[in-house]
Order: structure tokens, then C-alpha cells, then sequence
């Protein structure tokens, strides 16, 4: 038997492990399949646990004590590292296997019982004085702590470490012993600045707080969450916690980063770093990290969560992870914008876009809207409200929204109508937006009754058209014919109060100079400045403005009394004789028949047909509206 603190070989031969000392192996220890045959005494003298087995098999009288040793922690490396120790050889302890080292010898009971300084208690030592104090030591025990996790949570070796961790990112990085990652190789270890290799003695501090995002990001989906939870306790700031979360995401979803407009943080690590690639389910971690996600705002955050919606929906996560994504994503839905709203269809559905999903997320923005106390006093208008500004932010994509997937030809109008209906009028001070909508929508299906037509109609409210949607409108030869003369008379009304208001105008300049105001000073200022000339010319323009719009105005006027008169004589006609083709014979159209008609009916007339009729109001209506639509 080799002398304390000499240096034994060990050698393998196959599955086989064995120690040249000089004498036959009389104990052998089977660790994963992988037997050690040594000797009783170094064994015994270090490792309580071999002792107490080896004296319970005493009474068997065998020359050869065999024992299994079952969930060894580290399998049979470590196992070799500890019969190494036994024997005198000395053992390397790095940041690497400290853990595994430090579990082995609990499993082993190698307590300073069985001899002075012994491998727990060494171990033990190294792990507070080497692996506490630094960040790189503690990230990579950490990381390593993976296999023996169970026993290294019965030592507290992971509340330490994470606690450690924590309590580092409050302080300045520079402390911790490697150099910063933005300064390279003109940083000592210590932090100090170099100059020509010259320690300067001069201190950095790093102004960047998210230096430690990417060296987190090597743990496992556990550790990172406990990490997160720990640092939360610790008070760091919630907008730190949120990017190393993102930061974390991002890098184990890469399909993520399609849908965050090209905005990726750029991985950093220092040179000494040598962090192991991890493998992780990515379900797993998107279930995981939807629960470490803080209740939080903005554009980017909601960019965010909307492509976590999206690799939900392709991974097939949980229902309670896609609902709580979505109740997320409606509490601040006016940071949202068109692209990540176009969620496509994943499943078998029809439909091109998954239209369900963005329903479900506006009515989580509407009962979270719901919630929101009302502004105090009471008599004030929904319209100077705290919520009017993000609800009218919604209505405003939702109606883009509709209009980009209007296209979809098997798009059903009811989803249109609930699309447009989930939120209340009070959203919409313009109607412009659905207009363009619908309009989009029937020139996709052209197979679309009148009756359909105008009931998808009803849901804009035709006094919220601007004057270009109006004059759009009375020309769309797509909409029915009930749906143009609601038009035109609303035309007509914007018309009259444009004229009204440029008419105020006129009278307000031309009226006598009173006491000096606050306007009247403007006023001059604006005369002293630009000179009469200016003011002049502007004056010409709205004049011949005035003229035009008093001439359409008498036009529209002339042809809405036609047509009053013209419904007022049917409507005193007979019942029988009130159906759409006596009121189409009496303003001189010529209707086709329909299958579902009983009898064949010609009309014996000459006029040109209902559309053509409308056609010939509108032209001799907008002979000089030469402004179209600004939408389309």
C-alpha cells in the first residue's frame, strides 16, 4: 500500500478501473456501470459512507467487498476524482466541477471525521471563497449545477449562488475580478484602466445596464426564473428584469425575431467567458417566461408579446399561456401596430388571418377599458376622457385592420361585422375608415347581394363621412342603390355647413374694427409681415371658393327635391303598385327580371336603367368636384 500523500496511477482497461499499488484490489465499487476495483483502506479513512457498508459486510466474511453505489452525483468521473483524493492525488478544483465535487463528498460523507481537510470541507472552502466573490466563477457553477441539481438544493449551493448573482448586478461590474466587455483587453482584471500595458490605477464604471443580459442567458429555464424572481426581491428595476427576460426569450425563440422589426440586441460576452450552449424545449420556455413577463406598457413590450402570440400559436402551447398572452396584449392595445396584429391562420380555418384572436384580444381592451375609473366631475364629455385617446388610437388600426384583410375571399361578412361593431361608436369620430373598409370588401366579393350589402352599410354611420368620402361614396358604383341616396343627402348637409362656416368667416373679416383684442393684434402682425398683397389674393381664392360651393350646393338641392318629389308620389300610389319596379317606371328606369319573380314582367320604356339613372345624377352632381378621395 502506497505511503500517505503519494501519488498512485490509475489506469483503465475497458469498463475497468484500477490503481497500481502494489497490492491485489480487495474492494470494488460499481458507479454507472463502471467498476473500480481498489483498496479497502484509503477508502474507509476518507469516506464514511464506505465504511459504514464495508463494516455491515463484515460479518459475511468476503475477501472481495463489492457495492453499488446508485445516483452517484456526477456519475463515474466524479467517483475517480474522489478515489484519487483518497489515494493522495490532488485535486483541481474549478468553477466547473465545484458543485459536482461538493456533492460527491456529501454523497461520500468524506467529513473532516474521517480525517483533516478532508474533500468536503475543502470543497466547501472553495466554493465561498472562489465561487461567491465572482461572477464568471458563480454563473459557470451555476450553469454546471445542472446534473445534480436535487443534492446541490439540499446543500443551499443554488439559493447562494443566485443570491450571489443578484446582489452583483446592484453593484459595478468592474468589481468582480474579469475585465468589462466594453473596454476589452484595455482593462485589467482588477478594473483598472491600461495604458500600454501600464496600470493606470483609474476605475471604470460601466454606464450600460444590461451588461449581464447575455451571460444569464446560459442558464437553464429553472435557474433563469429563479434568478429573475431573486433579483426582483432585491429591487432591481423592473426595466432591467423585463430586457434580460426578452433578451432571454429571443435567443431560445429565434423565430421571434421575424416580427420584431429588426430590433435584436447584439449578444456581447467578455473574451474569458467559455459558457456552454445550452439545449432547451421552446415550449417549455415560452410557457416559463410568459409567467416571469411583468405587468407592463409601450410600443416594444407590445411588439413583444405579439410575437410571443404568434410562436404560441406555432408551438401549440398551453391554452392558459395563449389566454393570458392575449389579455396582455388587450390591456395595451393602442401600442399595437397593423403587421403584428396580421396574425396568420395556424390551424385548418379558412380564413387567411386568425380574425378569432384579435376579436377576443379587443374585448380584453374593452372590459380593461371598462375598468378604468371614470374622470371626475361626471359631466364630462366621453370625448375628453382619459381613455378617449387610447380607444380612439384602437378604432384607428382596427379599421386598417379590417381593410387588410377585407381582401380575404373567404372572409364571411359577419366576421366584418363583428370586427367593426367590437368597439363603440363613441371610437370613431370619422366613419372614413370603414368606409374604405367595406368598399375594399365588395370589390373582393362581388357576389354579395344588395341585401347584404346594406346590412354591412348599417354599421357606418353616414354623418361621420368627411366630404372626399361623401363624394367617393355617391360615385361607388359597388354600393345599392338605398345606400347612395343616404349619401347624397349627408353630402348635401356637409356642403350647407361648409358654406355656413365660410360664410362666418367672410362676415368676421369684414365686419368694423372694434377695441383691440388679442386677435386683432395677430391679425396685424400677419398684415405687417406678409403685406397686403397676400391678404388680398387669399381673399380672391376663398371668394371664388364661395361661388362654386354656392352652385353645387343649389344643384344637389335641385336633384335630392326631384327625387322627394318623385318618392312622394309613390308613396300615394296603391300598396301594389309601391314595389321597387313602379318606383324604378316612374323615375323613367327599365329593370331586369329575376328567377325568383313569378311571371315575366317588360317594362316598355326606353329610359336607361336604375344605375344608369344614378350615374346621370351623380355626373351632372360632381361636374365640378374635381378632389377625390383621399383613401383610395
Amino acid at each position: 500500500m502506497p505511503p500517505a500523500r503519494k501519488v498512485s496511477e490509475f489506469f483503465r482497461e475497458g469498463n475497468d478501473w484500477f490503481c497500481k499499488a502494489g497490492l491485489p484490489s480487495d474492494i470494488t465499487v460499481v458507479v454507472d456501470g463502471v467498476r473500480f476495483h481498489l483498496h479497502k483502506f484509503p477508502l474507509i479513512s476518507k469516506c464514511g459512507k464506505i465504511a459504514r457498508l464495508y463494516e455491515e459486510s463484515e460479518r459475511k466474511h468476503e475477501k472481495i467487498f463489492t457495492t453499488v453505489l446508485e445516483e452517484f452525483p456526477g456519475g463515474s468521473d466524479m467517483f475517480l476524482l474522489a478515489a484519487k483524493f483518497c489515494y493522495g492525488t490532488r485535486v483541481e478544483l474549478t468553477s466547473r466541477n465545484i458543485v459536482m465535487v461538493y456533492c460527491a463528498a456529501d454523497y461520500l460523507e468524506m467529513i473532516d471525521e474521517f480525517g483533516e481537510e478532508n474533500l468536503l470541507s475543502k470543497s466547501e472552502s472553495f466554493f465561498y471563497k472562489n465561487i461567491l466573490h465572482n461572477w464568471k466563477d458563480c454563473i459557470l457553477a451555476l450553469q454546471s449545477s445542472e446534473p445534480v441539481l436535487q443534492r446541490a438544493e439540499k446543500l443551499h449551493i443554488i439559493n447562494k449562488c443566485v443570491n450571489a448573482l443578484s446582489v452583483m448586478v446592484c453593484t459595478d461590474p468592474s468589481l468582480f475580478g474579469w475585465p468589462m466587455m466594453m473596454y476589452g483587453s484595455l482593462q485589467s482584471p482588477g478594473g483598472s484602466i491600461l495604458w500600454n500595458g501600464i496600470n493606470t490605477g483609474a476605475r471604470i464604471r460601466s454606464s450600460e445596464s444590461d451588461w449581464w443580459f447575455e451571460d444569464i442567458s446560459y442558464l437553464s429555464v429553472s435557474l433563469f426564473e429563479r434568478l429573475i424572481k431573486a433579483m426582483e426581491t432585491k429591487g432591481i428595476r423592473p426595466e432591467n428584469i423585463v430586457g434580460a427576460v426578452m433578451h432571454y426569450t429571443r435567443k431560445y425563440l429565434p423565430g421571434l425575431g421575424r416580427w420584431q422589426g429588426g430590433q435584436h440586441s447584439i449578444p456581447r460576452t467578455v473574451t474569458s467567458f467559455s459558457f456552454t450552449p445550452i439545449a432547451l424545449d421552446q415550449r417549455v420556455v415560452l410557457e416559463s417566461i410568459e409567467k416571469l413577463l411583468p405587468q407592463k406598457k409601450g410600443k416594444s413590450f407590445c411588439r413583444f408579446l405579439l410575437g410571443l402570440l404568434r410562436v404560441a400559436l406555432i408551438l401549440g402551447a398551453s391554452q392558459t399561456c395563449k389566454d393570458s398572452l392575449e389579455k396582455r396584449i388587450g390591456r395595451q392595445l393602442e401600442f399595437a401596430t397593423l403587421d403584428g396584429l396580421l396574425i396568420p391562420t395556424y390551424s385548418d380555418a379558412e380564413t387567411l388571418y386568425d380574425i378569432d384572436t384579435v376579436q377576443r384580444i379587443i374585448q380584453h381592451f374593452m372590459s380593461s377599458e371598462s375598468k378604468v375609473t371614470p374622470f371626475s366631475p361626471a359631466s364630462v364629455e366621453p370625448e375628453t376622457s382619459p381613455s378617449s385617446g387610447p380607444l380612439r388610437l384602437v378604432a384607428k388600426l382596427i379599421d386598417s385592420y379590417i381593410a387588410e384583410v377585407a381582401s380575404d375571399v373567404a372572409l364571411k361578412p359577419g366576421k366584418i361585422r363583428s370586427l367593426a361593431e367590437a368597439l363603440p361608436d363613441s371610437s370613431r369620430t370619422l366613419h372614413d375608415g370603414l368606409y374604405r373598409s367595406l368598399d375594399i370588401y365588395f370589390k373582393a366579393h362581388p357576389w354579395l347581394t344588395d341585401k347584404e350589402k346594406e346590412e354591412l352599410c348599417n354599421i357606418i354611420d353616414f354623418q361621420k363621412l368627411s366630404i372626399d368620402a361623401c363624394a367617393h361614396a355617391s360615385q361607388n358604383e359597388r354600393l345599392p342603390l338605398r345606400v347612395v341616396l343616404q349619401v347624397l343627402f349627408f353630402e348635401q348637409m356637409h356642403l350647407r355647413t361648409a358654406l355656413a362656416g365660410h360664410l362666418n368667416v367672410l362676415e368676421t373679416e369684414s365686419a368694423p374694427t372694434g377695441p383691440v383684442n388679442v386677435q386683432a393684434e395677430m391679425a396685424g402682425q400677419i398684415i405687417q409681415r406678409d403685406g397686403w398683397v397676400t391678404m388680398v389674393r387669399e381673399n380672391r381664392v376663398l371668394k371664388v371658393d364661395m361661388d362654386k360651393m354656392r352652385s353645387r350646393v343649389g344643384e344637389l338641392e335641385q336633384e335630392f327635391s326631384k327625387i322627394k318629389q318623385e318618392m312622394k308620389k309613390v308613396s300615394k300610389s296603391h300598396s301594389s303598385l309601391s314595389s321597387p319596379r313602379v318606383v324604378a317606371r316612374r323615375i323613367g328606369c327599365n329593370l331586369l327580371s329575376r328567377p325568383s319573380d313569378d311571371k315575366p314582367v317588360t317594362i316598355g320604356s326606353t329610359a336607361p336603367s336604375p344605375r344608369a339613372s344614378v350615374e346621370q345624377a351623380r355626373f351632372s352632381c360632381h361636374s365640378r368636384h374635381k378632389k377625390s378621395f383621399s383613401l383610395f
